[in-house]
């Protein structure tokens, strides 16, 4: 059974990505603790499914890439479900691409998700919790954005984007008393990544229990030592080196 015990009560929290994988986990989790959830995503009989699982989660279907909504809803969101002490974005596309590919419609797909859905929610999010004083928002980035590997050279990029992006703004905010996390995953077991064969990959359960305990503070965050100690090793590979890895 899930130890909820240890992790920080959020009152009220907006999960962007919350139809599966990750994001669907942590607005379980958070549920799970009497925190008022929005589930956000595209999918809505996803989200339909999700809100039946508990009276906490309130359900906002919404395309990552209709920037222009997200003013005026991410509003709406806060009002209606009383507050907003959390915004995690977990919204990620990975389409498959062949090693020797170059499809710029994949590539599209990629950023307008991944990199520009996330700045269009998270700096609504950052100038909320600016004004307010408080609160913690959450990246999830990817221990695919740490090296530009020659696999998915697109996805990496965003996630390098995205570990930028909120490293700037905790250097922003941190000062008015807001918390910002960038969470690098290693291999999970998710939608996402069926029929990758991983090793090893953790669960979508697992890491969320890991996202939400070192959602507590600010910085970057690997799910694993694993991962952190073989990053620490794998970020200083001369690039001519690192080119001959194959990876």
């Amino acid at each position: 059974m899930l130890n909820l015990g240890r992790m920080k009560k959020y009152g009220h929290a907006i999960v962007v990505g919350a139809s599966s994988g990750l994001g669907a986990e942590i607005a379980r989790q958070l549920a799970a603790t009497g925190c008022r959830v929005a589930a956000v995503a595209r999918r809505a009989e996803r989200l339909e499914s999700l809100a039946r699982e508990s009276a906490n989660i309130t359900i906002y279907p919404h395309d990552a890439t209709d920037y222009a909504s997200v003013p005026l809803l991410f509003q709406r969101i806060a009002q209606e479900i009383g507050g907003l002490d959390l915004v995690v974005f977990a919204a990620g596309v990975m389409p498959e691409v062949a090693v020797g590919e170059y499809d710029f419609e994949k590539d599209r797909q990629i950023v307008e998700v991944n990199v520009l859905g996330a700045v269009a929610w998270l700096n609504e999010a950052a100038l909320r919790f600016q004004s307010t004083g408080h609160g913690t928002i959450v990246g999830i980035g990817s221990v695919a954005g740490d090296r530009g590997r020659m696999k998915q050279p697109v996805y990496n990029a965003s996630k390098a984007f995205l570990h930028t992006y909120l490293e700037a703004l905790r250097n922003r905010v941190a000062r008015h008393g807001v918390t910002v996390v960038t969470i690098k995953p290693g291999p999970m077991d998710t939608e996402m990544t069926a029929g990758m064969h991983l090793r090893s990959a953790m669960s979508a359960e697992e890491a969320a229990r890991r996202t939400l305990a070192r959602a507590e503070t600010g910085g970057e965050k690997y799910l694993s030592a694993k991962h952190r100690l073989a990053f620490a090793v794998i970020k200083r590979i001369p690039s001519w080196i690192f080119r001959r890895l194959n990876v």
